[in-house]
């Protein structure tokens, strides 16, 4: 089934939590809403399900317009963060509840559910009750029980923030090789940036109520439609180095030396920019067109991670071990073309 959100706002009193959120999801793809806090993307999520209805704009499953479709009609399992397992029933018992109430025989119910614990391997654990689960176990129980009433949508909202991290690296795993068996539509929303680029066929990035950017993750990460999409993806965090363009070339704040990059041709004379680079976008050259000084190194391995310094501001670059950077040495930088963006110091927005 295919989703398609056309134009949607929602309003609380005079705070808009969605603004205009127009977006087609296709049949069987994972689509991740990524943003920080209050961003919109909760809100997103329980008006696709039915909790609560948009102040504007129309949601069609399909060709059908559910807009004002209550959600024990729409078709969709919904997935939380806190899990919302029945305490005193079992885990057989909590995969079964949906078609219990939806008064299906129990010997067919209980074989679905026992089909359903296979596939999300809580099999041997349906006679446990959720307090002798893990947090993990706890969260395939609850993927379980959303995917037995067969949903035409599934929703999964923060579904991975209460476990620890080893545990959030192997369910998302998890998630994704279960969405793919299944091949239903699928909605998932977070706040981390590595889950989202993980397991998902694309990401909608917002940022208060606004979408900043619809694309597939590594294309996100690659060439970022503005700065906060760029400051958001990337850890560590992409380098701004604020300045300005002069006579084809950049100055960066503070410092006395320019940059010349093909980057910069073209570029308005005189405007404030952010330089931003990604870490991993530097290397060490005898005539590299960026002077900057060592000011710390540590060893990673294979590579080293150097905070480094252009004028007043200081950044970081993955440099391979061998070249042996000491602090309060001078360097010499080049820069990749992936990975090297202009954004106007201002806006936001990208000129290059």
């Amino acid at each position: 089934m295919h989703v398609t959100l056309d134009h949607i706002t929602k309003k609380f009193d005079d705070f808009t939590a969605v603004q205009d959120f127009s977006a087609r999801l296709e049949d069987g793809e994972l689509i991740c809403l990524l943003g920080p806090s209050g961003c919109g993307k909760s809100t997103l999520l329980n008006m696709l399900s039915g909790i609560i209805p948009p102040s504007g704009g129309h949601i069609y499953f399909d060709e059908d317009d559910v807009t004002m479709m209550p959600p024990e009609k729409r078709g969709v399992g919904l997935v939380f963060q806190n899990y919302a397992l029945y305490p005193h029933l079992t885990v057989l018992d909590n995969i079964c509840f949906p078609l219990e109430t939806q008064h299906v025989p129990k010997k067919e119910r209980v074989e679905q559910a026992q089909e359903i614990a296979k596939l999300v391997h809580v099999d041997t654990l349906l006679k446990r009750r959720p307090g002798e689960l893990s947090g993990g176990q706890q969260q395939r129980v609850a993927i379980a029980r959303a995917l037995i009433k067969n949903p035409r949508l599934l929703l999964l909202d923060e579904p991975l923030s209460n476990l620890d991290a080893r545990l959030r690296l192997e369910m998302r795993e998890e998630i994704r090789r279960i969405q793919q068996r299944t091949k239903v539509t699928s909605v998932f929303v977070t706040h981390d940036q590595e889950e989202a680029l993980a397991i998902s066929d694309r990401i909608i990035l917002m940022k208060s109520g606004v979408v900043q950017q619809n694309d597939l993750p590594q294309r996100l990460y690659d060439s970022p439609a503005n700065q906060f999409v760029a400051n958001f993806l990337g850890n560590p965090p992409i380098n701004n180095i604020p300045g300005v363009i002069r006579n084809g070339g950049f100055h960066a704040q503070g410092a006395d030396s320019e940059i010349r990059l093909p980057l910069f041709e073209g570029l308005p004379e005189g405007r404030p920019v952010h330089l931003s680079i990604r870490a991993e976008a530097f290397s060490v050259e005898k005539d590299g067109p960026i002077e900057a000084q060592v000011e710390r190194v540590y060893t990673m391995g294979k590579e080293e991670m150097a905070c480094l310094r252009i004028g007043a501001t200081e950044f970081r670059a993955y440099i391979d071990s061998e070249v042996g950077l000491t602090p309060g040495r001078n360097v010499q930088l080049n820069v990749r073309k992936r990975g090297v963006f202009v954004f106007d110091l201002e806006s936001g927005e990208k000129l290059a």
